[in-house]
């Protein structure tokens, strides 16, 4: 067996386990996890969706194809109700969950916090230690507290690319060489 035949076959045997571990149905095939984390049964990952060790990921939240999120990214918040005078929060219960959806080709990196009920736009970027409380522009990088936009990932002409590539059914995958249009 080679080396890449073994790693395969440890990924995928590793994943069968998490995808069992966590309840996890609604997540495509190659989806992969790369450690521990909290993560709902609920969660909808697309193809090759990636989301790092610690990672606190409650119900509704859907990943889009090609993202992914680094170690310790937390989709907190929105699971409270502290606005009732009469009673402590600890036993004023809680409101539905709102639904979080991420797009396609989002990075997310590590130690970012995401208020649940959020939009991040696809090829969006979200620089390490973020706390992000409002919806994230398509191709935009954002980093700070709270986020802010730095700069736009790509041109008009690139977006126009990129919304190409997504729309393909089958991409070639090249994890060793840096490519560059």
């Amino acid at each position: 067996m080679t080396k890449f035949s073994i790693r395969h076959l440890y990924r995928t045997l590793k994943m069968f386990w998490y995808r069992k571990k966590f309840g996890l149905k609604k997540v495509h095939k190659t989806f992969y996890m790369g450690g521990k984390g909290s993560i709902s049964k609920d969660l909808v990952a697309h193809e090759f969706a990636y989301i790092g060790a610690n990672c606190i990921i409650p119900p509704k939240v859907t990943l889009g194809k090609y993202t992914m999120l680094a170690p310790n990214v937390s989709i907190l918040g929105g699971d409270h109700i502290f606005d009732n005078p009469n009673s402590p929060i600890i036993f004023s219960g809680r409101p539905k969950m709102p639904i979080t959806n991420i797009g396609d080709d989002v990075w997310i990196g590590a130690n970012v916090c995401l208020m649940a009920g959020l939009t991040i736009g696809n090829g969006a970027i979200i620089a390490a230690g973020a706390i992000v409380t409002k919806n994230i522009e398509p191709y935009g990088i954002y980093g700070g507290n709270p986020a802010k936009l730095i700069r736009m990932r790509f041109n008009e002409e690139e977006i126009a690319l990129h919304k190409k590539m997504l729309e393909k059914t089958k991409i070639e995958v090249n994890f060793t060489e840096n490519k560059k249009h």
